[in-house]
């Protein structure tokens, strides 16, 4: 039987590609800006974005959900006071992908991720 999967593996377990992403959208969230390869900033765009329009609620729910995925609480602060009023009247795509060039050690394909702001 054929199973449609949503996302790509990454090549590496569940769990280190859950706290991958976690990690990734935690500096983006921080510093509003994030280099790393270009699969990794697809499958980061889908996880942010999610985070994001579950933040939207602003209720006890959601800061329990966005802070039981992001572990600091200055981060948890800045998405609730900073990046959910910018994007309150924003039906989606929060980021933008950027193309950066080759990798200068194995030629891997970066991308910049950006918020939109």
């Amino acid at each position: 039987m054929i199973k449609n999967y949503n996302g790509s593996k990454l090549g590496v377990t569940a769990s280190h590609k859950r706290a991958m992403l976690r990690n990734m959208s935690a500096g983006l969230f921080l510093h509003e800006k994030v280099t790393t390869t270009v699969p990794k900033a697809k499958e980061l765009v889908k996880y942010s974005e999610k985070l994001i329009t579950r933040a939207k609620k602003s209720d006890l729910s959601a800061k329990k959900a966005i802070h039981s995925e992001i572990n600091d609480k200055e981060i948890v602060k800045k998405v609730f006071d900073v990046l959910v009023p910018r994007y309150k009247d924003r039906k989606g795509g929060y980021t933008q992908i950027f193309k950066a060039g080759l990798r200068r050690g194995d030629s891997a394909e970066i991308a910049i991720v950006k918020l939109i702001v």
